[in-house]
This record gives C-alpha cells, sequence and structure tokens, in this order.
C-alpha cells in the first residue's frame, strides 16, 4: 500500500483566453507561425531532446507536425489547422493567423464573448458570398487554354516556402514542372467520369533543380548491375509484363498466413522453389518480356528467368505496385500459382534506362494514353530536398483543387486588405439590419466590424518580416508595401505594383497605413481584375483560401466560446 499515490484533483480553468499564463502560451505560439508566413519568412528547426533528425521547415504541415503542443488550446488550434491542410493542403499559416488575430482584436474590442461571435460569423457569411460572386473585385478567372495562371499559382505556392531555397529561375522551373504533371495527369477523352492519375515523385540528392524533370509513364528505381538484354526489341513494339504482390523469395514465412502442415523428411524450401521455378517457366512460356515483384525474387528464379532474355525488377515498393499496374493495365498477383491467368498480364512500351545523380531508373511508358507521369526532383542536400518534395505535391494537389472551382483569389496580402475594405463599406451598409437580426448595438457592430477587418489586415501586415512599411490603396484595397530603405510617402507613388501585381501605382490616388482608420470606400475591380486574361505575378487557391477563411473564424469563435478547461493530471 505504501506504493500506492494519492489520486491528484482535475485541474479547471474558468476563462482561459483572460488566464495571463494560456495567453503568453498563445503569443509565442501565434509568434512562432506568423514568422514563418510568406515568402520572406524565418525558417524553424526544430530538434527532439531525446534524439532524432533536425526538421528545416517554414510550412505549417510539417512544423506542426514536428512540435508538441502541451496546452488543450494550442492543441485544437494545431488540428484544426492541420485538419484543413489535410484537405486543401495550402492557406494552413493563414488559417492559424487569422484565427489568433481575431482572438487579440475580440479582446481589445472589449465586446462580450457572445456579441463578438456573433459579428465573426455574419461578417464571414457576407465575405464568403462576395467571394462566390462573379463581380468579386479579389479574384479571378483561370483560363485552362492557357498555363500562365496555372504556373503563376503554382509558383506561389512554391515561392512562399523559403525554406527550399530556390533562386528565382528554379522557382520558375519547377513551377512549370508542376503544371506539366499536372496536365499529364488529366485524361485526353474520357467519356463518363473522369479520373485523374498520379503523379510519382522521385527523389535525388545531388544534382542542381535545373536538372528536375517530367517524364510520362513511371520511373522505377534499379540497381547499378543492371542491364537491358540487346536481343529485345522494347522501342518498336509493346513489352509484356507480369506484376506480383507477393514475395517471390522462397521463404516459407513469406508465402502467406495461415498454418502449414509439413511432412516428416520433406524438403520444403526445394519444393517452393520447384513451384517459383513452375511460375518462372510459364512466364517464359507467354512470352513475358518484364518480370517485376513487389518484393524480394529468389536468386534461382531471377537467373532462370535472365536465361531467358527476360529483365527482371525486385524490390519495386508497395508505394509503386498501383501505379504500375494502372500504366501497363496488369494485375497484380498475391499468390504462387502454378500458372499465371492470361488476364494478368500487361503491357509497357519504350523501356530504357536513364541516370539522375548517383541514381538509375528504369523507364516504363503505357502503351496508349496514360495518365501516370514521374516527376524527378533534384535538389543540393536532403534538408532542401525534403521540403521541395512536400512543397510540390501541394502545388499539385492545389492545382487540381482548380478542376472543381476555376478560379483564384490575388495573393500578397491583397485579398485580405480588399476584404477588409469591403466588410467596412458593406457593414456600415448593412448596420440597421445586422444590429436588428443580432440583437446587439449599433456601436457593438460598428466595434466587431472594425476587429474583423483590423484582423484581416493583421494577415497581410504578417507577410513583412524586415521591417518595410505596410499600406493599402484606397481606391481598390489592394496591399502594398514599402521597403525598409525607403520612405513612405502617402501622396506620391510608393511603389510601381501592389503585392500581387495586377494593379499599377498610376491609377492609384492616394494610399494610407495599413490598420489605421480611413473613410468606409467601396473597393474597385481594377481593369480586366476579373477577366481570364488578367495577369497578377501571385495567386492564392480559391478552395484552400475559402475553407481557411471559414476554419479561421470558427476556430476562434469556439476558443472564445470555451469557459472551462478540465484537465486530469493523473
Amino acid at each position: 500500500m505504501s506504493r500506492l499515490s494519492k489520486k491528484s484533483p482535475a485541474l479547471c480553468t474558468d476563462l482561459p483566453l483572460e488566464n495571463p499564463d494560456i495567453c503568453q502560451k498563445l503569443n509565442v505560439f501565434k509568434q512562432l507561425l506568423t514568422s514563418c508566413f510568406g515568402p520572406n519568412g524565418k525558417l524553424k528547426q526544430v530538434h527532439n531532446n531525446i534524439g532524432g533528425h533536425s526538421v528545416t521547415t517554414s510550412t505549417s504541415e510539417v512544423l506542426l507536425q514536428s512540435v508538441s503542443p502541451s496546452h488543450p488550446l494550442l492543441k485544437f488550434i494545431a488540428a484544426s489547422v492541420l485538419n484543413h491542410v489535410g484537405r486543401f493542403s495550402d492557406c494552413g499559416l493563414f488559417a492559424a493567423i487569422l484565427c489568433f488575430a481575431l482572438i487579440d482584436q475580440a479582446k481589445l474590442s472589449g465586446l462580450r464573448r457572445n456579441v463578438s461571435i456573433s459579428i465573426n460569423q455574419y461578417l464571414l457569411d457576407i465575405c464568403t458570398a462576395y467571394l462566390h460572386q462573379d463581380e468579386c473585385g479579389c479574384k479571378v478567372q483561370l483560363d485552362f487554354s492557357s498555363s500562365k495562371n496555372l504556373i503563376t499559382l503554382a509558383r506561389s505556392v512554391i515561392s512562399s516556402k523559403p525554406a527550399c531555397m530556390l533562386r528565382e529561375q528554379e522557382a520558375l522551373h519547377i513551377s512549370m514542372l508542376a503544371v506539366q504533371a499536372f496536365l499529364l495527369t488529366v485524361p485526353c477523352e474520357s467519356p463518363g467520369n473522369v479520373r485523374l492519375g498520379s503523379t510519382v515523385t522521385v527523389a535525388v540528392e545531388g544534382p542542381p533543380v535545373a536538372q528536375s524533370a517530367v517524364f510520362p509513364g513511371l520511373m522505377l528505381e534499379i540497381p547499378d548491375h543492371f542491364k537491358l538484354s540487346n536481343k529485345n526489341n522494347f522501342q518498336s513494339q509493346p513489352t509484356k509484363m507480369v506484376l506480383f504482390s507477393v514475395s517471390l523469395s522462397g521463404d516459407l514465412f513469406e508465402t502467406d498466413e495461415g498454418t502449414v502442415e509439413v511432412y516428416h523428411g520433406a524438403d520444403v524450401e526445394s519444393q517452393i522453389l520447384d513451384q517459383l521455378l513452375v511460375l518462372g517457366r510459364c512466364a517464359v512460356e507467354d512470352r513475358v518480356e518484364l518480370f517485376v515483384c513487389q518484393k524480394v525474387i529468389h536468386p534461382v528464379l531471377q537467373q532462370y528467368l535472365n536465361q531467358h532474355d527476360v529483365v527482371v525488377l525486385e524490390r519495386l515498393g508497395a508505394a509503386l505496385v498501383e501505379p504500375l499496374a494502372e500504366l501497363t493495365g496488369s494485375q497484380p498477383l498475391a499468390s504462387l500459382l502454378s500458372t499465371i491467368p492470361p488476364e494478368a498480364y500487361g503491357l509497357a512500351r519504350g523501356l530504357n534506362v536513364k541516370n539522375f545523380g548517383s541514381k538509375k531508373m528504369l523507364h516504363l511508358e503505357a502503351p496508349g494514353e496514360a495518365v501516370i507521369c514521374t516527376m524527378v526532383l533534384c535538389h543540393r542536400n536532403q534538408t532542401l530536398l525534403s521540403e521541395l518534395k512536400v512543397v510540390v505535391q501541394k502545388a499539385q494537389h492545389v492545382l487540381r483543387l482548380t478542376l472543381r472551382e476555376p478560379s483564384a483569389l490575388l495573393g500578397g496580402g491583397c485579398t485580405e486588405t480588399h476584404l477588409a475594405a469591403y466588410v467596412r463599406y458593406e457593414g456600415i451598409r448593412r448596420a440597421a439590419e445586422a444590429t436588428s437580426s443580432l440583437c446587439c448595438s449599433p456601436t457593438e457592430y460598428l466595434l466587431g466590424t472594425e476587429a474583423f477587418a483590423r484582423s484581416l489586415e493583421g494577415v497581410a501586415r504578417a507577410l513583412e518580416h524586415d521591417g518595410g512599411t505596410p499600406m493599402v490603396d484606397l481606391t481598390h484595397g489592394h496591399h502594398w508595401a514599402v521597403p525598409v530603405d525607403e520612405t513612405p510617402d502617402l501622396e506620391g507613388k510608393p511603389l510601381r505594383r501592389c503585392g500581387c501585381g495586377l494593379v499599377r501605382g498610376s491609377s492609384v490616388e492616394s494610399w494610407t497605413f495599413l490598420s489605421t482608420k480611413y473613410a468606409e470606400f467601396s473597393p474597385a475591380v481594377p481593369p480586366g481584375g476579373r477577366a481570364a486574361a488578367a495577369q497578377p505575378a501571385v495567386l492564392d487557391c480559391f478552395a484552400a483560401k475559402m475553407n481557411a477563411l471559414q476554419v479561421a473564424v470558427e476556430t476562434a469563435n469556439l476558443l472564445q466560446d470555451i469557459r472551462y478547461i478540465v484537465q486530469d493530471k493523473n
């Protein structure tokens, strides 16, 4: 009984957002994420005290998966952002920063919690309705007959991750490859329901980024001693192939699960090897030229197949089985059959060997139209390569989202400042209606509207990390950044172009400092801003940012609505 410890009572925290210790933790977490935001964001290196490799990143997903927040509120914010990024791949930092800004502005406004929550939800509905309108001034229609805006969208995702350490030309090259891979996965002629293909990413450490390339078909890593037989004519005609997802090593425990009865004196290994050779003879008799296995192939079987000019490829890996089966039309075999069914065979075309740095790869193409491609990514070291691989996969997901919603939002902070100007203008116009439906006073409603607008402007302001001066024009409501070595001039022309690159300084009459009080105005649409021919320099994914906006507001509202936190300390 002396070893039994007394059970500790649960810890109950009342009004957590008013607790100084919790507010300090939220502020540190906010600074951690805000400092990563945008193309000039600062990198974070995460290392566990008990060991393991270090992680250098500025992406929200990698960062939040690497750190372990201790407080329930921080865990909830991290879970909300990770859930959003898992579905949309982009705008995770936007969601987190806007969530923190809404909480901070609600505290500064002094509004009651229920009033602040209802006003936030009301203004969110206004923003959502506006962004879905054809007349929205911060939305650009995507024209799939031209790749310019698609490349801009991909480059905006890639350039916003400074941990990739890409020069401008390298970022453009990778963006073009991402668009090329995306287009290769879209079938040209597919009646009925369209099924998109997939892109397999192969990372090669050492060669420069400029050597990265996209290939139709699959690139399978092969050993250095691998050679193609000169007797086979792989270029002129399709190659018959077979694919096994079961081990062909001859080990008994890898053949299958269950109970095995072995007679006394029986040579199990010889019997299994005989069965493997039966498979080999069946493949040779059926004129198979490519024999692929997900796992290991017995050396004797390999030698037998090589003697009959069959190309043998083992240790394919589980991740490549499905793409290879889709590319060739083969059916992966999961048992040691005495014969191979005819429908299990597939066809491949154009087998050839390519070298990328230290890796040697076998290139396979489909006999007809295929929606499988391989992107070979090269970079100088493993840390940069890991970040680049994550970012490129996110860019490809963002491009796929455009098929559902063929539009994009202006980047560079211009959507946030434009929405802030629209919220102020529309908020004044709907004040009488809103105060009646929300059961609040006009003063409370105007305070809540200003807090919401300042929160959106806070996200645009978070893009500046080097001491520059953020500004907003009073014509279009776009975001402008004055470098730290220049003096802002409200009457002159601060910069040639806004943050998204769509508005020139010559079309703007006046500016003001961001987050300062200015007269409400209806933000005008830039000339040609909604047309598909518009060419902004920075774009954000429409679907991702719309969902991130909703996640940020709903998460902030839920956190404001929490009255108690109960933690079991046992």
